[in-house]
């Protein structure tokens, strides 16, 4: 048997109870702001992603699972949502009459990277996507929700570290004057900076390289160069974020990763282990849905990679709070068929009980329930079924007592 694709694993026990924790988490609360789900194909068309990602950034350019299928069309495993999810408006025409569209997502996505303690191949990411609202107190209402799903985990020493990217119109004397400054000590820069350079200079903000990052001081900032618009915006999003308490700092190097966004780009950042990093990030996307063929529309998202944040969580908190089911153990034919019918009528009350099926000796089964770290096992014998009771054995203490059939809801509610 060979072992599994390299950047791709199973998920199960402890980081699967996690990410069930984070699901749960996160229906609840984006539940509560109005945001309802929605599910995209892992495959889309390769024109996707390169018309709204960008040819120059890396994913398109280095990490896409594309390939031909057997109609001899390119299609690519979804390296990020976004998109799909703006495809799936267009298609279904949920965005002609202007109205709020308030969605988030969650699922897995594929991207062909160096992987890294917490990054994968094949990652899950939770997001976000609000549509048909331009204003600053739209963003604000979305990094809300983003503060009560994290504080939500137990996540608390938050912050966001925030930009804006301005528009389309205000970027290119932002990049007149960035590629001036660059062209005075190209040679401190990559070679990624200088393939940049002449199809986005603004990515070379997020270039990760030291040395690139030390070439950047002094660069012109892009907020020098907004429009009167993008500058209302963007002080009408701070005055909300100091009204509501939620930290930030201004970042002029923030741009994301994705050709896409306009005005905000944001991340959050977190200090839970330590050392600040980034948690997550997003922005603001307003030409996408009409790049895709839709109707102009404004529109604010982000997302998080599930992978990371439950290796958060397992370092902030252990393993994810879990506790077995009883395990039911009939002895003998008469008592298996007693403990099927007890067993069905409690699971369609909603309790959690686990029936042992193997018909095998008692210490078996009480050691198989040790192992699996069981609190009670309820015994079905003989004198029990006569009695119409259930021996039950602590098995953290040793201890047994008896209870009624009838009793046994009320008890393991308890």
């Amino acid at each position: 048997m060979s072992s599994s694709v390299k950047g791709m694993r199973d998920l199960w026990g402890d980081e699967l109870r996690w990410f069930r924790r984070i699901e749960e988490t996160a229906h609840r609360v984006f539940g509560a702001h109005g945001y309802r789900e929605i599910r995209t194909p892992i495959l889309e068309y390769t024109e996707v992603f390169k018309r709204s990602v960008g040819d120059s950034s890396d994913i398109v350019a280095k990490e896409m699972y594309e390939f031909l299928d057997k109609g001899d069309r390119s299609v690519t495993m979804r390296p990020e949502n976004t998109a799909g999810v703006v495809r799936a408006m267009v298609d279904h025409k949920l965005l002609v009459n202007n109205d709020p569209q308030l969605l988030y997502y969650m699922g897995p996505m594929f991207r062909y990277e160096r992987m890294q303690a917490g990054r994968y191949r094949q990652f899950w990411q939770i997001g976000a996507e609000s549509f048909g609202v331009a204003s600053p107190e739209s963003e604000v209402e979305s990094l809300a929700m983003l503060f009560d799903f994290l504080q939500g985990l137990g996540l608390k020493s938050l912050s966001l570290s925030l930009n804006s990217v301005g528009t389309p119109e205000s970027r290119p004397a932002f990049n007149a004057a960035f590629r001036a400054f660059f062209d005075a000590r190209a040679d401190r820069f990559c070679e990624d900076c200088h393939r940049r350079i002449e199809t986005n200079p603004m990515r070379i903000l997020d270039c990760k390289n030291p040395g690139c990052q030390a070439a950047l001081e002094g660069h012109p900032t892009i907020v020098e160069f907004l429009d009167d618009a993008s500058k209302a915006h963007h002080t009408r999003l701070k005055e909300l974020l100091t009204t509501l308490d939620i930290p930030f700092t201004e970042n002029s190097r923030l741009v994301r990763g994705l050709d896409y966004y306009t005005r905000t780009a944001f991340e959050v950042l977190s200090s839970d282990l330590g050392a600040q990093s980034a948690l997550l990030g997003g922005g603001r996307y307003d030409g996408l849905v009409k790049q895709l063929g839709g109707p102009d529309t404004p529109a604010f998202g982000w997302a998080i990679g599930l992978d990371r944040l439950a290796m958060v969580l397992k370092q902030l908190h252990g393993e994810a709070p879990f506790e077995p089911a009883p395990l039911l153990i009939p002895l003998g034919e008469a008592a298996s068929a007693k403990a099927l019918q007890l067993a069905r009528e409690w699971w369609s009350a909603g309790l959690r009980v686990q029936l042992e099926t193997r018909g095998c000796p008692l210490k078996k089964s009480l050691q198989s329930a040790n192992r699996m770290g069981m609190k009670l096992a309820l015994i079905l014998g003989d004198g029990e079924f006569e009695k119409g009771t259930l021996a039950v054995k602590h098995l953290e203490t040793g201890a047994q007592e008896e209870w009624a059939w009838n009793d046994v809801p009320s008890r393991l509610k308890g």
